[in-house]
């Protein structure tokens, strides 16, 4: 069935692009230039590489798109990318720190793992550190210095890759300001909470520039259980610069060249180490002793330069080089060897009958649940810091990676008429390399008095010494047809993608003697899609599509299968005065689910090897999304109420039966894991011109942490939670703006996941203060 279904997907589209285009014996008809009035000159550069462009825009794509524009994200200050992608519906969230560094972001039923299943993009440029050969999303651009966030399902899969079965996901840095213009911003709060953030620039008639730093920390609301007052926070220091010259805006030809550069460094005091259920219930913001070194510093460069020409009204090409490098240092926790075996930290956290079966494996001999229970607990004692260890006990890992990416892409526009159907066509090819690099040992420790005393260091190279790499290319050609009050998008994506690990000697970490060995892997895939329109009213749009789904494997396993799937949406937009909505039905086949075993995922039964991965079948995923704002006039003259809400129902089962080391035991019906079913967001305000209040709930239903069906065992389980966010404003002059955050209203406490190794809190009350102005 999802074979036949990809086929005539393929087919349909292609005979749409064969027989929709402009071959009609009748010359071109006229097709009306961009307006020199509507000439933004911050965007036009970027126009196609945008995922939506604009709130403006958003009937005009062929299927589900919310765009997250500056205005809501300074509604209440968001700094952290999972409260902002809050705003959207289809967004499977797992929080982690409490402060999006490191989030997980899946779409419409996909893993939310690392990112790593969705494309992900700054500027419409591929951003994770390495997308094809390694692309867990270890980096993520400083969400707090965006101006906007663009979600797109479904239709994405045609202009946006490699990664389609979910969609893609775009944060638009600052833009170039047409006028001379800028602003300081200030924002201090409890636990040491810091923001400074500023920007300056403008657009001459031939030269235009903008420069932004974003600095940002905080001490942490986690507190080590050796020592409460010890910094458990981070770091953030960004900066962000854009030159461009163009010619006149009224040339016959229109040239621009722009150049962007930017710098970010991150240094975390953060950990995988959880707590236990019982530990989590006394206190959840409590930390491990054994993290108590746990470290992860990043820095991150990019460089990227765009041409943009228009060729007459009709014509226009863009043309992007970009290169990106990525350096990680995450010093924690990865084993612990108490003299009689080896295990994992994530062994600690299933509780004594699991435990009892790791012993057994490491003994070789069958131990008794007291006996086991007993020795989890002496382990938990010194994880917490009450008990002392033997040496070389607890055994942390120099996680080092090095990645880059780097690639150019072109994408040509055409706009021309036959008869009275109008085409925009577009056409574009990318080539794309990137690299991950592994150089990794361990350092030794016992626990000494609650401290963390050094007793060996194991060689460079010893954890991994290998390089992944990727080369790719792709293509896209998607033409949008509109005839009368019918639109239709057919489109065919391919990428031909070049995958390979190569590995070395653990002990040679100059890699002087050679490869030991090299893996490959070689995927072209065809990725075609359909979107159709019918605009019913001027205010009324439905909308239908079917569009293909691929995620390539990564280098590390050439028996890995790609991950496909069939998309279909179908749905309606209403607009109409102040009030718009949405409602999207999709239903997802996927045909084989690739699980990848990792640190921050863990497996299910303990039994694979990092980086390995696994076909996890067949998986139906259901789902509804809906979404509505509206603004309100008050019996208050000069205030108005806005209201918006989203909300998003989720059904993810296998689809067939099978165990391995990652997914553990599956049977047909099984719900997948970290999907929630149900999920919504609401917000309401009043506001002036002079004042702002602003409320905002958020609910997550509850989600099972590991495959199943039925009632979820209370260790598998992470509950449901209702969060409330409170933002008010008041504008002291008409350039000044005070303003004040409380995160998490009413103080609940409430977990987000169980991994990496255990429960996780969310964030608890923070309340943060601040001061702009603009100039």
């Amino acid at each position: 069935m999802p074979q036949r279904s990809a086929d005539a997907v393929a087919g349909v589209s292609l005979l749409a692009l064969l027989f929709a285009a402009p071959l009609s014996a009748d010359e071109p008809g006229p097709v009306e230039p961009l307006d020199e009035a509507t000439w933004d000159a911050s965007h036009r550069p970027a126009e196609r590489m945008l995922v939506i462009g604009s709130k403006d825009d958003r009937r005009d794509i062929p299927g589900a798109a919310t765009f997250i524009g500056e205005e809501e994200i300074e509604t209440f200050q968001y700094e952290d990318v999972l409260r902002m992608l809050r705003l959207a519906p289809g967004v499977n969230i797992q929080e982690e720190d409490g402060f999006g560094l490191r989030p997980n972001i899946g779409l419409r039923g996909t893993s939310v793992e690392r990112s790593e299943k969705i494309t992900l993009m700054e500027d419409g440029v591929l951003i994770a550190p390495a997308p094809y050969a390694a692309p867990a999303a270890y980096f993520f651009p400083t969400a707090g210095r965006m101006e906007g966030i663009e979600v797109r399902k479904g239709s994405a899969a045609i202009k946006f890759g490699p990664r389609t079965v979910g969609g893609a996901i775009n944060l638009l840095s600052r833009s170039i300001p047409e006028d001379y213009q800028g602003f300081i911003e200030g924002r201090f709060g409890e636990r040491d909470n810091f923001t400074i953030h500023a920007a300056g620039g403008g657009q001459g008639e031939h030269v235009g520039f903008v420069a932004e730093t974003f600095q940002s920390g905080s001490n942490g609301f986690k507190r080590l259980t050796n020592d409460p007052d010890a910094d458990t926070g981070f770091r953030i220091e960004d900066y962000m610069a854009k030159l461009r010259v163009n010619t006149d805006r009224d040339a016959d030809i229109f040239h621009s060249f722009e150049v962007k550069a930017g710098y970010t460094r991150n240094d975390s005091n953060e950990t995988y180490l959880g707590l236990t259920d019982a530990d989590f219930e006394a206190d959840p913001f409590q930390r491990y002793a054994a993290s108590q070194l746990d470290r992860i510093e990043t820095e991150h460069y990019q460089v990227r330069g765009t041409y943009y020409g228009e060729y007459g009204d009709n014509v226009d090409l863009t043309v992007v080089g970009y290169y990106n490098n990525f350096y990680r240092s995450w010093f924690k926790l990865d084993d612990l060897d108490f003299g009689d075996g080896r295990f994992r930290p994530s062994d600690l956290y299933r509780g004594d009958a699991f435990f009892q079966g790791v012993l057994s494996d490491l003994r070789g001999t069958d131990v008794g649940r007291a006996e086991a229970a007993a020795e989890r607990a002496r382990v938990l004692d010194v994880l917490r810091g009450t008990a002392d260890s033997p040496d070389d006990a607890l055994q942390l890992r120099n996680n080092n990676r090095d990645y880059y990416s780097a690639g150019v892409q072109a994408i040509v526009g055409w706009r021309v008429a036959t008869g009275p159907v109008g085409h925009e066509i577009e056409a574009s090819l990318r080539y794309h390399r990137d690299e991950e690099d592994r150089v990794q040992n361990r350092e030794n420790f016992r626990m000494d008095n609650a401290s963390l005393v050094a007793t060996s260091v194991d060689p460079l190279g010893t954890q991994a010494n290998r390089l992944a790499e990727g080369e790719a290319v792709a293509a896209f050609i998607q033409d949008t047809i509109s005839w009368g009050r019918f639109r239709f998008v057919p489109g065919l994506r391919v990428e031909s993608i070049d995958l390979t690990r190569t590995d070395f000697a653990t002990g040679d970490p100059e890699r002087t003697t050679g490869a030991t060995g090299i893996r490959r892997n070689s995927i072209t895939e065809l990725v075609p899609g359909f979107g159709a329109f019918f605009d019913a009213t001027e205010s009324l749009t439905l909308l239908a599509g079917v569009h293909k789904g691929f995620n390539p494997p990564g280098a590390s396993d050439a028996e890995a299968d790609s991950e496909t799937s069939v998309n279909y949406e179908a749905g309606a937009l209403y607009q109409r005065g102040g009030f718009s909505a949405e409602v999207i039905g999709f239903y997802s086949d996927v045909s084989n689910l690739l699980g990848t075993c990792s640190n921050s995922a863990g497996p299910v039964t303990g039994e694979c090897e990092i980086g390995d991965q696994f076909n996890g079948g067949a998986v139906d995923v259901v789902g509804l999304e809906l979404a509505g704002a509206y603004r309100a006039a008050t019996p208050i003259a000069g205030v108005s109420a806005p209201v918006s809400f989203n909300y998003t129902f989720t059904d993810a089962e296998f689809q067939s039966s099978f165990a391995d080391g990652f997914w553990g035991d599956v049977a047909v019906g099984d719900a997948l894991p970290y999907i929630p079913q149900h999920q919504f967001t609401v917000s309401a305000g009043l506001e002036s011109a002079k004042w702002s209040l602003n409320l905002l709930a958020n609910y997550v239903g509850d989600v099972r942490t590991e495959a199943g069906q039925g009632a979820i065992p209370a260790d598998q389980r992470v509950d449901s939670r209702i969060v409330f966010d409170l933002a008010a404003a008041y504008f002291v002059a008409e350039n000044v703006r005070l303003h004040v955050t409380v995160n998490n209203l009413f103080d609940n406490d409430y977990a987000v996941a169980r991994r990496p190794y255990g429960l996780r809190p969310g964030r608890p009350q923070t309340i943060i203060g601040g001061l702009t102005v603009d100039f």
